[in-house]
């Protein structure tokens, strides 16, 4: 790997993470440990010799660590990563709006965005249960006690069921479409959808409109 030869902490983590695919390989371990082969089924168009050289660069590192289960990991010092990785996913949500021709999608991707949306605990919010279909791949977000958990999944008795295109569902989780303006984009809505907005967090985005806004 090469390195930038700078005495900066940014550019030292640059020198582990900024090589393509790294940060996704983090985000994906992120969302759950994962075997070689999940790893590959959840990184689209990576190779597989690329791969391997980025997860053998990850241990060396000390940020990923093989389980006893042959499993891929983060290391605690590797979990570090998800507060600038949710940084980069707030930062990165303006440009969800439209989804390219030739982007691929999984449904637990979604898992990094919804607790950016839906994030942290808030007593006044209530019991809810959402099934989430984006290209039809079910998953599930629940709030309890104050927070919401994302899981993959379909749900047992869903309060709301969204299924669509994964931009227009994006855009119904974000705010940025109502429920009508997700039906013109080719959502089915059935059930409660009003109550998104009493999970949804005010503050979830500050990107490109807001700051002009401000």
């Amino acid at each position: 790997m090469r390195s930038y030869h700078q005495y900066c902490a940014l550019a030292k983590a640059l020198d582990i993470l900024g090589d393509r695919w790294t940060l996704l390989i983090v985000r994906e371990l992120l969302i759950r440990p994962c075997r070689y082969g999940e790893l590959q089924e959840g990184l689209p168009g990576v190779a597989s010799n690329l791969l391997a050289t980025r997860l053998h660069h990850l241990e060396e590192s000390a940020v990923v660590r093989k389980a006893a289960d042959g499993r891929y990991e983060l290391s605690a010092w590797g979990r570090q990563l998800a507060e600038p990785v949710q940084a980069l996913v707030r930062w990165g949500a303006p440009l969800m709006d439209r989804r390219g021709k030739d982007d691929a999608f999984q449904g637990r991707w979604l898992a990094l965005l919804i607790e950016l949306i839906f994030g942290g605990v808030d007593a006044a919010r209530p019991p809810f249960v959402a099934e989430i279909r984006a290209d039809g791949q079910a998953v599930t977000l629940e709030s309890a006690e104050g927070r919401v958990v994302f899981r993959p999944g379909a749900a047992a008795a869903p309060n709301l069921v969204l299924t669509g295109p994964a931009d227009a569902v994006v855009g119904l989780l974000s705010g940025r479409l109502d429920r009508a303006g997700a039906q013109a984009e080719g959502v089915s809505v059935l059930g409660d959808a009003d109550t998104l907005a009493r999970l949804r967090r005010p503050d979830w985005l500050s990107g490109p409109e807001a700051c002009r806004e401000a």
